[in-house]
């Protein structure tokens, strides 16, 4: 659990201080930050943003701002610019939060003090006390942090469940029609594994075809980023919600980082000996990302097992058949309804930025 503990922002991005402080707290920056005090409407210079009238406040952005860099040395070598960049990416997952949980409330589905207990008593479980105690410390997070982060991620999760996976339905019809035309998809001439992945890439110019638009610039970006994903993963977030928000393969990012079933052979060495040692549903540690040609690490990466199918031919009768192409079809359709749902609260939302106002008034000579 030492990332248990650690970025829990579940289903959007990362939570705020003030009622979401799962960000971990390390050093103050030495990197300078523009004022807002200017443009700030009738708020106070502490405030960065609103949403529907709601101040995000700036302790907010330093603390997901201070998170998403983490302890490396390597932290103090962003330029002015680089800083702003990633505080714009933090804040406005800092709004796309809060318009998410202020729908919530209004649809009177916020977790309940029953439900978060429930929920810190089974993240605590498998654990002593001591050792409970010790990885809390370690995420640089207390109690109450933790139980602010856990009452998001559950009150998020009632709302898209509602909302969205409540209202997926997969016939017997669909079922049938997606066998039927990848059917020789189902006739396994080795062993055969269905993967998730989520990539980031030390190439500044790739574009990363996530939802948050995140991008690693250098190997020691990638590395803090990467690391950040698989504490989240480790503190129980949605593998799938957090590879379409971040993942930097543009291909499977979409949906949710679906690779899709890959032939035993198709994966390279260090790839099948992580997944051979997983359980479905599992995921592997970091795991460094080849170029196909030099076979030099240009990134990282991580993998889910979703299923492990032996060779030979699949009937449409077989319950393996059966749940993996259903659980296919509702996993794409949730990840795309909740993109377009997210987008459209945000356009329902009235959202003031002052910090992007004043970097654009600063920079735009």
């Amino acid at each position: 659990m030492s990332t248990l503990l650690n970025d829990i922002d579940h289903s959007f991005s990362p939570p705020r201080s003030s009622r979401h402080v799962s960000f971990p707290v390390a050093l103050i920056l030495a990197v300078g930050m523009l004022s807002v005090a200017v443009c700030n409407r009738g708020y106070s210079a502490d405030v960065v943003a609103t949403v529907n009238g709601h101040a995000i406040m700036r302790t907010d952005l330093d603390k997901g701002y201070r998170a998403q860099l983490g302890d490396s040395p390597q932290q103090q070598q962003l330029s002015q610019e680089q800083a702003d960049s990633l505080r714009l990416n933090v804040l406005r997952a800092l709004i796309d939060n809060e318009i998410v949980e202020q729908r919530a409330a209004k649809m009177n589905l916020t977790a309940t003090n029953e439900e978060v207990d429930a929920k810190f008593a089974e993240m605590k479980a498998p654990y002593t006390e001591e050792q409970f105690q010790e990885r809390l410390k370690a995420s640089n997070q207390t109690v109450d942090d933790l139980r602010h982060a856990l009452r998001q991620s559950i009150t998020i999760n009632k709302l898209l469940n509602k909302e969205i996976n409540s209202k997926i339905t997969v016939t017997d019809a669909d079922v049938a029609n997606y066998y039927n035309q990848n059917k020789a998809g189902f006739n396994l001439r080795e062993t055969q594994y269905h993967l998730a992945q989520i990539q980031v890439t030390d190439m500044p110019s790739a574009q990363p075809g996530n939802l948050q638009n995140s991008k690693a610039t250098n190997d020691v970006d990638a590395k803090r980023k990467i690391q950040a994903l698989k504490n989240r993963l480790d503190s129980g977030e949605d593998f799938g919600t957090l590879a379409m928000n971040f993942s930097e393969q543009p291909e499977t990012a979409p949906n949710g980082g679906d690779m899709g079933f890959v032939y035993e052979s198709q994966l390279p060495p260090a790839v099948f000996g992580a997944i051979t040692k997983l359980k479905a549903g599992d995921v592997t540690e970091i795991l460094p990302l080849l170029d196909g040609q030099t076979k030099k690490p240009v990134g990282y990466a991580i993998y889910k097992l979703l299923s492990r199918d032996p060779p030979g031919q699949r009937d449409l009768n077989d319950p393996r058949v059966q749940q993996a192409i259903r659980q296919q079809l509702r996993e794409g359709r949730s990840q795309l309804l909740k993109a377009a749902y997210l987008e459209m609260l945000h356009d329902q939302a009235k959202v003031e930025n002052f910090f992007a106002e004043q970097i654009f008034k600063n920079d735009a000579h």
